[in-house]
């Protein structure tokens, strides 16, 4: 949205800077070097208890979790009336779905920023919190500029905040969604604007920051809306988010209009690189997360990470609506709700959002321990392959659900194909859409056993025959009866 089309919903929101004021990365990554823990693969996280509660929070879009901060996540995001600004508090993720929120500032009764409040950034930085939050006027809603709250109280829920005031940029225009990060020993501030000249919305800028209150320099422009994703309905790049992970600074960002076009695009540069220079950074071409009708998923974007409560389990925080179809204004439909889910890792280090997941099973991916580095995945014309994933890992995502006829039968559902599961037909496993007949439910249904080769892992015997189980096999997914160890190491599996 800018001043001119009241209708553009642009709520950025900010860059992965931790609560202490530190780029995303777990206590677990493993060398300075890469960033990667292990062997590099996509990491699972057993025991992470990642809630699947969905959504985690009603009506509160363009949120934020911090990562943990003196044993308490805080969460905050816009709020339907944009009028004020919140702060909600709890040790787990999942708690914060419980807890009661706390309003830490409203907006004025006249004059500046008594207008729209849009998508407010929590961040610690040198011990003490800010928020960065965008507002428009009591006379004009939409004059959107960028001001920065501040608070010296241990906890950000404590009614302790000042108002710094404006955070100043090189154009008096429409500006939005700022975000901070520190990389290297220096401070960012990353922000959406309209610049003059441009035809568009907003772009994406960066500057280094003098204080948590000032930025000095000139605006770095990194992206400006130009493919056909980033332009559905308005051109827009905003909501920018930085994780540093794998030797590389990612940065995601949201594009397009607030309704079902809206999506998240993603920029990356060299973490050595010269982050204020525009050649640094490299945008993917395609969107890496989009609506998905499958899971009835329209519009997320706004993103944040966090990491769960195991302190190694990376999390992605959006917002998503329910449903397509908005009357009216998608700037006043209240209902774009706050939603987390695992962040996975491809291969070449490069982050694997996904689709948005709709609220069920915890998620599960399947690697056979004869080959750790492959996951179980469909493809087409539900073939199962078993194989490493270097793109769409919701393929390779499941659901280990209550099976369809006997009890203590288990059925492995796919996450972006929800009516679809896994069953043997003609002596191999496949992925078929859901049947209504009693002949689909025994072929669909597992026993679900420790592992054969141990390990942690488990094994799925197939219902009918009691010594046949699913199992790698060069590269597929097929049933056999293990006779060897080499056998039983392929027909188990680590969650």
């Amino acid at each position: 949205m800018t001043p001119h089309n009241p209708n553009r919903r642009a709520l950025l929101r900010g860059t992965g800077a931790l609560a202490a004021g530190a780029a995303l990365v777990s206590p677990a990554s493993a060398t300075a070097e890469t960033g990667q823990r292990g062997n590099g693969r996509p990491q699972e996280k057993a025991g992470s208890a990642l809630t699947t509660r969905d959504p985690l929070i009603e009506q509160r879009a363009d949120p934020l979790i911090t990562p943990p901060h003196g044993g308490m996540y805080y969460m905050t995001g816009s709020v339907p009336e944009y009028d004020r600004i919140v702060v909600r508090g709890a040790p787990t993720i999942d708690g914060l779905a419980h807890t009661r929120e706390s309003t830490v500032w409203r907006r004025p009764e006249s004059g500046r920023m008594a207008g729209h409040i849009w998508a407010p950034e929590l961040h610690r930085i040198d011990g003490r919190w800010y928020i960065y939050f965008a507002a428009g006027d009591s006379d004009d809603v939409f004059r959107i500029r960028m001001y920065v709250l501040e608070s010296r109280a241990a906890d950000p829920r404590e009614d302790a905040w000042e108002l710094r005031g404006q955070v100043e940029t090189a154009w008096d225009t429409f500006a939005l969604d700022a975000t901070t990060f520190e990389h290297a020993g220096t401070r960012y501030y990353v922000w959406a604007q309209e610049e003059p000249g441009i035809d568009t919305s907003s772009n994406l800028y960066i500057a280094e920051m003098d204080s948590p209150l000032k930025i000095k320099g000139d605006p770095v422009r990194i992206a400006v809306p130009t493919e056909d994703w980033e332009t559905r309905g308005f051109k827009v790049n905003e909501g920018a988010y930085v994780v540093v992970r794998n030797g590389r600074v990612f940065m995601t960002f949201s594009a397009s209009a607030t309704d079902a076009n809206y999506c998240v695009g993603l920029l990356t540069a060299d973490a050595r690189s010269d982050l204020l220079d525009p050649a640094s950074w490299t945008k993917s071409p395609r969107p890496v997360m989009g609506t998905d009708e499958a899971n009835s998923r329209f519009g997320p974007g706004h993103n944040s990470f966090t990491v769960a409560e195991d302190g190694e389990t990376d999390v992605l925080v959006y917002h998503a609506r329910s449903y397509r179809g908005i009357e009216g204004d998608p700037l006043y439909d209240p209902n774009r709700h706050t939603r987390v889910q695992k962040l996975n890792w491809y291969p070449d280090g490069t982050p694997a959002l996904g689709i948005p997941i709709a609220e069920g099973e915890p998620v599960v991916r399947l690697a056979p321990l004869d080959s750790p580095d492959s996951f179980v995945r469909h493809g087409e014309g539900g073939r199962l392959l078993v194989e490493r994933v270097d793109d769409r890992v919701e393929r390779s995502q499941f659901r280990i659900v209550p099976g369809f006829l006997d009890p203590g039968r288990v059925a492995l559902r796919c996450v972006d194909l929800p009516e679809h599961h896994v069953r043997v037909s003609d002596g191999s496993p496949v992925v078929a859409p859901y049947a209504d007949s009693d002949e689909y439910r025994r072929a669909s249904g597992f026993i679900r056993d420790e592992g054969l080769a141990g390990r942690g892992g488990v094994s799925f015997r197939l219902s009918e025959d009691p010594h046949s189980y699913l199992a790698h096999r060069e590269g597929r997914l097929v049933v056999e009866r293990p006779r060897s160890r080499a056998d039983r190491e392929r027909a188990t599996f680590r969650l």
